[in-house]
C-alpha cells in the first residue's frame, strides 16, 4: 500500500503535534496582547492581516489541542507509540482554557464577534466539559490540585471574555436605554445590581452626584479635565453607537458645552471619548473596571500563581515526566504569568483607569484628589503634538504629529485623487511629515525593482505587438495561399487556435474573477497605489469646527443675498452662497444625487487647483482645505464603500464610467503616458462644450467628466470677483460646498462601519459625526427635540 505521508514525518507529527500546537497557541496569545493595542492607531493592512489570522487561529488551536489531548487520554498506549505523559497533558488542558479566555487587549476583532456572545458562552460550557473529561481520564493524578487551580483560573478568564462580548453587543446598548424610563429622574433613580456590570450606563456615579457640565474657563482645560469630560460624555451618549436618539435636554446640555470649547479642546475631548468607545467595544476594559471584573481577575491571577508555586516546589518532575514536557509546562506557566502582568500594566495607566480613580471637583473650594497632580502629569505625556510644516508655496502649518505609541488614533486622512489615478501619475503630498529625505532613500532602494518591472512591462507589451503583427502577416499569407491550395483552410484554423491562446488566458482570468465576485477587490488592490495619507492640520480642524459652530447661529436674511439648495436633493438646505448669481452653481448641488455631486465637485476642484502653482501670494487657506477635503471625500466614496453605503449610491459605477471616458480622452490627445496631472487638467479644461453636458446626456450616462469640466468653467467665472465686498471668492464657495458634503456624509454614514473604523486607526469623518451629535446638528434627536430645532 502506497503511503501518502512518509513514516518518519508521521512519527514526528504523532510525537510533537500536541506540544507544537500548545506552543503555537501560546505564541498567538503573545502576538495578540502586544499588537492588538496598535490597531486603533493605524490602518496598516499588514498589521490587520496578522491580527485577523491570530484571532482566528487562537480559538482553533486551543480547541484542536484539547481534542487531541482528550483523544490521547482515552486510549491505551501501544508498545510502538511515542511516550505520552498523560498526567502532564491533563495539566495542559486548563492552560488552553486560559488561552480561550483571550488577552485583555482584544475580545472582538469586529462588531459581529460581539453579536455571537451566546456562542462563546456555549463554548465555555463545552470546553469546561472537555477539560473535566481529560482530567477524569488521567486519574489518579498527583497534579490534581494544580489542575483544579488552573481550571478555576481559565474558567474565570473565559467568563470575562463572554461578559465583555455581551456588554459590547448592540442589544445590550439598546437595552440599557430602554431600562431607563423618562419618568425617572437622575436624582431619584437608584442604581440596580446589574448596573455595576457595565460602567457605561446613561449616568455615572461620582460619590452621590452626577457630574455637572460646567465650563468655567474655555481654553484652559487641564489634561485631567479633558479626560473627565470625555468620560462623562461617553457614559451619557453611548447610545449614539447604535444610532439611538436622545432628548432635547441632553442636546441642550451638550450643545451649550461644546459651543464654548476651543478648537483643540474639542478635538482632544472627542478623541478621548472615541477611545473609550473603542475599549468598550473591543477589549475587556469594561469588565475589568467593575467589582466583578476585579474579583474574577484577582482570583484568576491568584490561582495561576498558586498553581505555579505548587508545581515548582512540591512536584517531583525529573523522575515522573519527559524533559521536553517539563520545559513546555514551565514555558506555559512563566509566559502566562508574564502576559497577565503585561495586561495589568497596560490597563493601569489607561484613560479608563484614570477616569475612575480621579475625583471630580464639585465646587471651587474642593481641590480634588491627592493623586490628581500625578494623573495630570502622566496625561500630559499623551497630549496632542503639533509640528510646524512648510507647504503650499512655503506657507507654514501645524500638522498633527503625536508619537505613535501614545496616539489615540491615526491622526491622518487618507487621500485619493481621480485625475492622478487616471493618468497614473506619482503622488504629490501637501504635507510631508515623514520627510522627503526618508522617502528619497526608500525610492533609491526600491528603484531597481521598479525599473526591472517597467522593463518587463514594456517587453511584454512589445511581444504582444509582435504577436499581433505576426498573426496578421500569417493570415495574409494563408489568405493568398488558400486560392491555390484547399488545405490552407485547415492550416488557418490551427494558426487561429495558436494565436488565441493568450486571449483564452485573459478570458479565463476575467471569468474566474467574475465567478468569485472579486472584481471590486481586484480594482481596490490596483487603486491602493494611488492612496496616500495626509496629517490632520490644526487649521483644517479649526475650520471644520468653526463651520459646525457657525451652523448654530441664525443670520438675518436681509444681511446677505443667498440661495439654499432644494429639499429634493441630498442637501438639507444648509449651503448658503453669497454671490451675485448663485443659481449657476446650485444646479450641481440641488436635486443631484450625493455621489454624483461629490464626483462633480471633486474633479472640478482638481481642475481649478491645477490651473496655477501655489505661491506665497496665492496660497489661500480655502484653496488648500478644498483640495484636502476633496481628495479625502473621494477616498471615502471609492475605498470605504461600507462606511459610505448610506450615501454612496452608484458611486463606483460612476467612477468606472468616468475613468473609461477619461482614458479614452487621454488616448485621443496622446497624453496617456505622460503621467502629468497638470497637463491632463489643462487638456480637459481646453475642450470647448457650448451646451451643458447634463442637458445633452441626461441621467442615462454615468460619466461626469465633462460635466465637471463645465462646473470648473463656472467656478473660474467667479474667481476673485467681489462686488462691494458682498461676494465670496471662488475657493471660499468651494470649501463651503465640501464642508456640506462632509457634514452630510458624517450624519448618514453606516453605524456599524463607523464603529469598525475605530479598530482601523479611526477616521476624521467619525470625529465630525460625533461633533455634529454633541452640537445637536445630526439626526440623533428625538422628535420633540427636532421640532424645537
Amino acid at each position: 500500500m502506497v503511503q501518502v505521508i512518509p513514516t518518519h514525518i508521521k512519527d514526528v507529527w504523532d510525537e510533537w503535534n500536541i506540544r507544537g500546537i500548545v506552543i503555537l497557541s501560546l505564541t498567538i496569545q503573545t502576538i495578540l496582547i502586544i499588537l492588538a493595542p496598535l490597531r486603533k492607531r493605524t490602518s496598516n493592512r499588514f498589521l490587520a492581516l496578522i491580527l485577523w489570522l491570530s484571532y482566528l487561529l487562537a480559538d482553533w488551536s486551543a480547541n484542536f489541542v484539547i481534542g487531541l489531548i482528550a483523544k490521547n487520554q482515552g486510549k491505551d498506549l501501544e508498545p510502538d507509540d511515542p511516550p505520552q505523559d498523560k498526567k502532564l497533558l491533563a495539566l495542559w488542558a486548563p492552560f488552553l482554557l486560559l488561552h480561550l479566555g483571550g488577552p485583555d487587549t482584544i475580545t472582538a476583532y469586529s462588531l459581529e464577534d460581539n453579536a455571537i456572545w451566546h456562542r462563546h458562552f456555549l463554548g465555555l460550557a463545552l470546553q469546561a466539559v472537555s477539560g473535566a473529561y481529560v482530567v477524569i481520564q488521567s486519574l489518579p493524578n498527583s497534579l490534581w490540585v494544580i489542575i483544579l487551580l488552573l481550571f478555576i483560573s481559565g474558567t474565570f478568564k473565559y467568563l470575562e471574555r463572554t461578559i465583555a462580548l455581551y456588554l459590547a453587543s448592540s442589544d445590550k446598548f439598546r437595552g440599557s436605554m430602554l431600562e431607563n424610563p423618562d419618568s425617572d429622574s437622575n436624582e431619584t433613580r437608584r442604581p440596580r445590581k446589574e448596573d455595576d456590570l457595565m460602567p457605561t450606563e446613561n449616568y455615572t456615579q461620582y460619590g452621590t452626584q452626577k457630574r455637572p457640565l460646567r465650563l468655567e474657563n474655555p481654553g484652559n482645560l487641564t489634561h485631567l479635565e479633558i479626560l473627565q469630560f470625555a468620560f462623562w460624555f461617553f457614559n451619557n451618549f453611548k447610545s449614539l453607537v447604535v444610532n439611538n436618539i436622545f432628548s432635547s435636554e441632553q442636546r441642550d446640555e451638550s450643545r451649550e458645552f461644546f459651543k464654548n470649547l476651543e478648537d483643540e479642546e474639542a478635538l482632544r475631548i472627542l478623541e478621548v471619548e472615541l477611545g473609550f468607545i473603542y475599549e468598550g467595544l473591543y477589549t475587556k476594559v469594561s469588565v475589568l473596571h467593575t467589582w466583578i471584573g476585579a474579583l474574577t481577575r484577582t482570583i484568576a491571577l491568584g490561582c495561576l500563581l498558586s498553581a505555579f508555586g505548587i508545581f515548582h516546589y512540591r512536584t517531583k518532575k525529573r523522575h515522573e515526566f519527559h524533559g521536553a514536557d517539563i520545559v513546555i509546562t514551565y514555558t506555559l506557566f512563566l509566559v502566562g504569568i508574564a502576559l497577565d502582568l503585561v495586561s495589568l500594566l497596560m490597563i493601569l495607566p489607561s484613560d479608563w483607569t484614570f477616569a475612575f480613580i480621579s475625583r471630580i471637583n464639585e465646587d471651587e473650594v474642593d481641590s480634588g484628589s491627592w493623586i490628581d497632580p500625578a494623573l495630570k502629569w502622566f496625561l500630559g505625556l499623551k497630549k496632542l503634538h503639533w509640528k510646524k510644516q512648510k507647504c503650499c508655496g512655503g506657507v507654514e502649518h501645524e500638522v498633527l504629529n503625536t508619537p505613535f505609541l501614545i496616539q489615540r488614533w491615526a491622526g491622518s486622512m487618507k487621500m485619493f485623487n481621480f485625475i492622478t489615478y487616471s493618468v497614473k501619475a506619482d503622488i504629490k503630498r501637501i504635507h510631508d511629515v515623514k520627510g522627503r529625505k526618508r522617502r528619497l532613500v526608500w525610492k533609491t532602494i526600491l528603484y531597481p525593482f521598479i525599473f526591472i518591472t517597467k522593463i518587463f512591462k514594456k517587453l511584454f507589451k512589445r511581444i504582444a505587438n509582435w504577436n499581433d503583427d505576426l498573426h496578421q502577416y500569417i493570415k495574409d499569407v494563408i489568405g493568398q495561399w488558400s486560392e491555390e491550395n484547399p488545405l490552407a483552410h485547415y492550416v488557418f484554423i490551427i494558426v487561429e487556435f495558436w494565436f488565441m491562446i493568450p486571449h483564452c488566458f485573459t478570458f479565463l482570468g476575467n471569468y474566474i474573477t467574475n465567478l468569485l465576485g472579486i472584481n471590486d477587490l481586484v480594482d481596490e488592490i490596483s487603486m491602493i497605489r494611488s492612496v496616500h495619507s495626509e496629517p490632520l492640520t490644526k487649521e483644517l480642524w479649526g475650520f471644520i469646527f468653526d463651520q459646525l459652530k457657525s451652523r448654530l447661529k441664525r443670520r438675518p436674511r436681509h444681511e446677505r443675498r443667498k440661495t439654499k439648495a432644494g429639499r429634493k436633493g441630498w442637501d438639507s438646505g444648509n449651503i448658503e452662497l453669497y454671490m451675485a448669481d448663485p443659481e449657476r452653481l446650485m444646479r450641481y448641488i440641488a436635486d443631484v444625487d450625493f455621489d454624483r455631486s461629490l464626483m462633480l465637485w471633486h474633479i472640478a476642484t482638481e481642475l481649478c487647483y491645477q490651473e496655477e502653482a501655489p505661491t506665497m501670494t496665492n496660497c489661500d487657506k480655502d484653496r488648500e482645505f478644498s483640495k484636502v477635503l476633496s481628495d479625502y471625500m473621494m477616498y471615502l466614496l471609492i475605498m470605504q464603500p461600507k462606511l459610505m453605503s448610506e450615501v454612496a449610491g452608484i458611486g463606483k459605477i460612476r467612477f468606472r464610467d468616468t475613468l473609461a471616458e477619461a482614458e479614452k480622452f487621454y488616448k485621443r490627445w496622446h497624453i496617456e503616458n505622460l503621467r502629468d496631472v497638470q497637463r491632463a487638467s489643462s487638456k480637459i479644461l481646453s475642450v470647448g462644450i457650448e451646451i451643458h453636458p447634463r442637458d445633452v446626456k441626461g441621467n442615462q450616462s454615468k460619466s461626469v467628466l465633462f460635466e465637471a469640466r463645465a462646473l470648473a468653467k463656472q467656478l473660474n467665472k467667479i474667481k476673485k470677483q467681489s462686488v462691494d465686498g458682498d461676494e465670496e471668492n471662488m475657493w471660499s464657495v468651494v470649501s463651503k460646498v465640501w464642508m456640506e458634503l462632509l457634514f452630510h456624509a458624517a450624519c448618514n454614514c453606516d453605524a456599524a462601519a463607523r464603529m469598525e473604523q475605530l479598530s482601523r486607526g479611526g477616521e476624521l469623518l467619525i470625529f465630525v459625526w460625533l461633533a455634529l451629535a454633541h452640537l445637536g446638528l445630526g439626526g440623533q434627536l428625538s422628535s420633540s427635540a427636532n421640532e424645537e430645532n
